[in-house]
């Protein structure tokens, strides 16, 4: 497994991604929607894991039209600030359109068999589920994912596999929010949720706050056997 940092271009300008290939050399590809700290260690170790299981994973830095190269992490009160300060600034609608051409990248690279899905966490979990109804992503897995049912209006456009991993003590997902996303999407054939009870918003953080080994291992190994069964 080797990771670099690579450079994609895009419609209104370039930016940056980090890059894990499996040893193989080859395998389907998968698009990592980063949380609100930017493409941080947490992210790269998310690249690498998903690398070490086969597959081509490939992290965009979305937030470079506010700031390139952002990489904080959530172990002090002022990147917590900083990170909300970036993720209130950050447009959905642009980031959607730098995922597109990030799976379109990633399907063009010699090592991608040509499938790409998208997982994404936090932020990237919304982000993710838009995957599944804004682009060609060939299967989607969110975790956590906040802001969902402001765009449940759009869920009869999944046409590919989408899970979701939903905390049910999620502090930014409150109960009604997650009653709302089982709602409208419970009746897809497509779409499956997980909950996992007790725990908190970002329980597969590794060296977070909320981290649970036991729910970030299930969760860890559904999404796996979800992306080989679907790329």
């Amino acid at each position: 497994m080797s990771g670099q940092d690579i450079t994609i271009k895009g419609a209104e300008g370039s930016f940056s991604a980090y890059l894990a290939t499996p040893v193989s050399g080859s395998g389907p590809g998968i698009v990592i929607a980063q949380e609100i700290f930017g493409v941080n260690q947490v992210m790269r170790d998310v690249a690498d894991w998903l690398a070490s299981e086969g597959f081509v994973a490939l992290v965009p830095d979305l937030f470079w039209r506010i700031e390139p190269g952002i990489q904080i992490t959530d172990k002090t009160e002022e990147e917590w600030k900083r990170a909300f300060e970036l993720f209130g600034k950050f447009d959905p609608d642009k980031g959607m359109e730098d995922i597109q051409t990030t799976i379109t990248h990633l399907r063009g690279l010699e090592a991608c068999t040509g499938k790409a899905g998208a997982v994404g966490y936090c932020l990237g979990g919304f982000l993710a589920y838009l995957a599944a109804t804004r682009t060609d992503s060939d299967a989607s897995v969110g975790y956590y994912g906040v802001r969902i049912p402001e765009c449940l209006d759009e869920a009869a456009k999944i046409t590919k596999p989408l899970m979701l991993h939903v905390a049910t003590s999620d502090e930014f997902v409150p109960p009604e929010a997650q009653k709302q996303m089982h709602d409208a999407l419970d009746g897809n054939a497509l779409v499956t949720l997980h909950d996992y009870q007790g725990n908190d918003h970002a329980f597969a953080r590794v060296g977070g706050a909320h981290y649970d080994k036991a729910a970030a291992d299930l969760a860890n190994n559904r999404t796996v056997d979800f992306f080989k069964a679907n790329l």
